[in-house]
């Protein structure tokens, strides 16, 4: 409900800056510790009016008639600032309708189209490739959550270099099928580094694949096809154990195929605005004009054309496709993406919306999958899942093993999505053990644990679905009561800001601010002795925090476990 505030807030605003003589453009609202919402518009009349921002709060605020509003109970004016409180009715309304299960979303029209992950097809994921996951994943989660279409895509390398190095080695080296598949890829590939290092003629060997793959010779290409195949069967099944699937698999080579590429390339050739020349028999675009001081590769000197080149004939035919395109990079693609961008929009393409994060690692150290120095992404949740089961053993001998395991399962699953969701992509992050998994704190077990608790108080009371009482949920007027009834009022237009901003750090931030709201409200107020009027308020107030809790951790990707 709280963007339903929020909107009631905008337009008693504007109509009374409008009532004072006042024009602005942008209303500057948003949330303070000091009100529900603040707006610091009156720094901006100040400057243009040659008023002081104090009177204009003042004058603004004086022309403010509340006598019609529903959802707000007061307006301050404080120095600068404009305060908005947020009514009682607000709060049962914002109640009664999480109960009812309205959470204030409106559908979207359009189709986002999101790309996560598109991994190297020459070994398994690593902790580098999951952050990317994590974050695409949830991005899609949330923007489905506010209300879009949405369409999750892989990228499928099997043109470059990295797959002409799997079919190599396959030629050369025999793959250990009893090894999970993109496991034994990444040893087949690494053997095939060492090989052309201690022969570098063999290199002139993988050339020829690279040519004859995208000459469209049958027999290689289904070498590449199957190779590729091998590598993703073994990706898809890590990505399942961390939730996480997409619902199409684009291959690189379909571009070639199709003539898509040969296409872009005409068009940048034609296109006025885009410098095209040749350097060694290489088709090269110059970008210095655009600020970006290297040079971009079309296609080779033999002709055979590069990732780049087959990037921008995908991200058309995405652009034709969807109303919205989402990228997830690591932060060694962002010149690339800015130099795609840039040839996308001189194209008269629709630009994508571009998420560059930067990397995270264990304290162990660097990972690179040609030196055979990685952590994978299955060693690192096998590892997790083993410390998991400890501290839910620790808590939990009453249950049979195989429910442990279970609860083990999903709460390693919650632990590496939250701990690297909850850092902002643009910073640089470490995967802490220890943190990750601490069920006192804040993290990913903290949270599920409070949705657990929840539901175990439901259960003591004894309330079967439907029988909340919501009769006496004006009774819930105690500071703790009015903070968690205004914390879940949030969930929506944080999934909003999140949506539009592309920060699904935002999500995971609030997850630990409700759950703080809750444990206060849970000490502060009793719940299953009070009286039964307060009783059955506090009932409803407790079943309203586990609906948005279940809601908040699915979204995140994060199972909200009934017991722990």
């Amino acid at each position: 409900m709280f963007i339903q505030f929020k909107r009631e807030v905008e337009a008693t605003l504007k109509k009374a800056i409008e009532d004072a003589g006042f024009t602005v453009d942008d209303l500057e609202l948003g949330i303070s510790p000091f009100a529900d919402l603040a707006s610091t518009v009156c720094y901006r009349i100040a400057s243009a009016y040659k008023i002081a921002p104090g009177k204009a709060a003042t004058e603004i605020v004086e022309r403010i008639n509340l006598a019609r509003e529903k959802f707000i109970a007061a307006v301050k004016a404080s120095g600068p600032y404009i305060n908005f409180y947020a009514s009682n009715h607000f709060l049962t309304t914002t109640l009664r309708s999480i109960l009812e299960g309205n959470l204030g979303f409106d559908t979207k029209e359009g189709l986002v189209i999101l790309e996560h992950t598109s991994a190297n097809p020459d070994g398994p994921l690593h902790i580098g490739h999951i952050r990317n996951t994590v974050i695409g994943d949830t991005l899609a989660r949330i923007l489905r959550r506010a209300g879009w279409q949405v369409e999750v895509e892989y990228y499928v390398n099997d043109m470059g270099r990295q797959a002409a190095m799997v079919v190599f080695g396959l030629n050369h080296f025999e793959l250990d099928r009893s090894k999970k598949l993109d496991h034994a890829i990444a040893d087949v590939y690494i053997k095939a580094n060492r090989l052309i290092e201690e022969e570098p003629q063999l290199k002139s060997e993988v050339d020829e694949l690279i040519k004859l793959n995208e000459a469209g010779d049958e027999a290689v290409v289904s070498r590449f096809r199957e190779a590729v195949s091998l590598s993703l069967e073994g990706t898809r099944r890590s990505l399942a154990r961390l939730g996480v699937d997409h619902d199409l698999f684009v291959w690189e080579s379909d571009f070639v195929r199709s003539g898509e590429v040969l296409r872009v390339i005409s068009e940048i050739k034609a296109c006025e605005s885009i410098s095209v020349f040749e350097k060694e028999g290489a088709l090269m675009i110059d970008l210095k004009g655009a600020g970006f001081d290297k040079e971009f590769v079309i296609s080779r000197s033999d002709g055979t054309s590069i990732y780049a080149t087959r990037d921008l004939a995908y991200h058309r035919w995405k652009a034709e496709r969807g109303d919205r395109v989402v990228d997830i990079f690591g932060a060694d693609h962002k010149l690339i993406s800015s130099q795609l961008s840039f040839i996308l929009g001189s194209l008269g393409v629709k630009k994508p919306e571009i998420v560059i994060f930067e990397f995270v690692s264990l304290p162990e150290g660097s990972m690179s999958t040609r030196e055979g120095k990685f952590i994978s992404a299955d060693e690192l949740i096998d590892e997790v899942e083993k410390r998991a089961l400890a501290e839910v053993e620790k808590r939990r001998d009453d249950l049979s093993a195989e429910k442990r395991a279970e609860i083990a399962r999903a709460v390693a699953r919650g632990a590496i999505r939250y701990d690297i969701v909850k850092v902002a992509a643009e910073k640089p992050t470490i995967f802490d053990w220890g943190s990750a998994l601490d069920f006192e704190k804040q993290s990913a077990p903290y949270i599920q644990y409070a949705h657990a608790r929840c539901c175990s108080i439901l259960r003591r009371a004894d309330l079967t679905e439907g029988t909340i009482d919501l009769t006496s949920i004006d009774l819930l007027k105690a500071d703790q009561e009015v903070k968690l009834i205004k914390m879940l009022s949030k969930f929506s237009y944080l999934i909003e800001d999140a949506a539009s901003s592309l920060k699904p750090n935002l999500l995971a931030t609030y997850a630990k601010d409700l759950v703080e709201s809750f444990n206060m409200f849970y000490r502060d107020c009793s719940v299953l002795n009070a009286e039964p009027k307060l009783r059955s308020a506090r009932l409803a107030l407790v079943e309203a925090t586990r609906i948005i809790l279940s809601e908040t951790l699915e979204t995140l990707g994060i199972d909200a476990l009934e017991e722990m």
